[in-house]
């Protein structure tokens, strides 16, 4: 698989090498420059799959002959399902919480994971990650224990989920959680700043496993195709998926799933950091101050991966017109989630419920209508109790992170203050 990054495109790796990388010079995204799609047969024969030979297919046709090893990587790291749950209104969610950190971020985390760990040599790596929530806990779950390989994670202070932060902060060894006193956006930048410094990132073996990462995203890819392969047949033919967007990795590989042949559009939805509806409404490209809301993992004013977004609508002689897209207000969102249950009986946390609504808002006439449910409702409990009037059972995953107590390290959003709390603790 060849890459490129996509602030200069004379910087082109391998897939193991943009995974090592992380990413490129200038704080370029590695992205191809094509996309091979499937026969129409290819795909029919894709959908008849169970999940794991099906993302090994896909996955093999992205990656290309390199990692030998990538059959048995896959068949490690999606040890576990992604219902497609019928919630009513010829609308079902994907549900991408029933991995080990209860979040759509375990298919991506756990097989950059296993890919480093092949792919690395003798080299140490130090994976340095900004998070909003699930990433942080997907990645410490990934990489704990894992030999030649230190883990920080970033994350803003109280702006996370009591539940998402015990995931993160609770584990030591290898993990080192971070709290930064500031927004997601400081996190990421302190992130890209580390990259910057050329001595550091050598000196440590600096690597990334946000949706920055190029392996992250494909990943994700694969359960595309599992949501329309759980569909009955006839309704594969006009399916829209409505995805709550944060730093925009998801929908990317969404959108890969669709430039591989698989029928589909997208919606993009949004909280009140609504950077992209307003860009696609006006043209001008206009990132506000995030502000802090329900729906956490979305807080990003400036989304990594919208660059991605543009190459690869470009590439495939896509429009942007062509995505329908819709923010809403923490009240809006609350009141998502009442009419979700009482209308339909389905529990959805502020995520899922945001695009449950901006699917609703933008479903056609004949469309089957897909909203993904990034994280179980009881990552955020005390929300979904108070919003709901119900007392939410806790996952057993949950329920003993709950009782542990967090060994995270509070930090103002400095660099250097980070850069020499990395160096002591791995003793450099």
């Amino acid at each position: 698989m060849q890459l490129y990054n996509l602030k200069d495109h004379n910087e082109a790796v391998s897939f193991s090498e943009a995974v090592v990388l992380g990413i490129g010079s200038g704080q370029g995204l590695f992205f191809p420059d094509h996309i091979e799609p499937f026969s129409q047969q290819e795909i029919e024969s894709l959908l008849a799959m169970p999940l794991v030979p099906r993302s090994q297919r896909i996955l093999r046709h992205l990656i290309g002959d390199e990692l030998p090893e990538l059959e048995d990587i896959v068949a490690d790291a999606f040890n576990f399902k992604a219902p497609l749950k019928e919630v009513g209104g010829n609308k079902y969610c994907l549900e991408l919480f029933h991995g080990p950190t209860l979040a759509f971020k375990d298919f991506g985390a756990r097989f950059l994971a296993r890919v480093l760990s092949k792919v690395r040599g003798d080299k140490h790596l130090t994976i340095l990650t900004a998070t909003s929530g699930d990433t942080g806990a997907a990645v410490a779950d990934a990489f704990y224990g894992q030999k030649g390989i230190d883990v920080v994670v970033l994350y803003p202070d109280g702006k996370i989920s009591p539940l998402q932060e015990k995931l993160i902060a609770t584990l030591g060894g290898n993990i080192r959680a971070v709290r930064i006193e500031g927004i997601f956006d400081q996190c990421q930048d302190l992130v890209k700043t580390a990259f910057d410094d050329a001595d550091f990132k050598s000196r440590i073996g600096l690597n990334s496993a946000n949706s920055i990462n190029i392996a992250r995203l494909l990943a994700q890819v694969t359960y595309y195709f599992e949501a329309v392969a759980s569909l009955p047949e006839d309704k594969r033919a006009q399916v829209v998926f409505s995805v709550p967007c944060g730093n925009f990795g998801d929908i990317t590989a969404g959108l890969i799933a669709k430039a591989l042949g698989l029928k589909s559009r997208f919606v993009i939805a949004c909280n009140a950091n609504d950077t992209v509806p307003r860009y696609l409404s006006s043209g001008t490209w206009d990132p506000h101050a995030t502000v802090a809301t329900l729906s956490n993992a979305m807080d990003i004013s400036r989304p990594n991966n919208w660059p991605r977004v543009e190459a690869l609508v470009k590439m495939q002689g896509w429009s942007l017109k062509d995505f329908d897209f819709g923010s809403l207000s923490d009240e809006e969102t609350k009141k998502a989630m009442r009419n979700i249950y009482k209308n339909y009986g389905y529990v959805a946390e502020p995520h899922a419920a945001i695009a449950c609504q901006c699917l609703e808002d933008n479903m056609k006439d004949g469309e089957v209508g897909i909203f993904l449910g990034t994280a179980h409702p009881a990552k955020f409990k005390a929300a979904v109790d108070e919003i709901l009037g119900i007392d939410l059972a806790l996952p057993e995953a949950l329920a003993q992170k709950a009782q542990l107590e967090s060994k995270s390290v509070l930090m103002q959003p400095e660099y250097e203050t980070l850069k020499n709390y990395i160096l002591k603790e791995l003793g450099l």
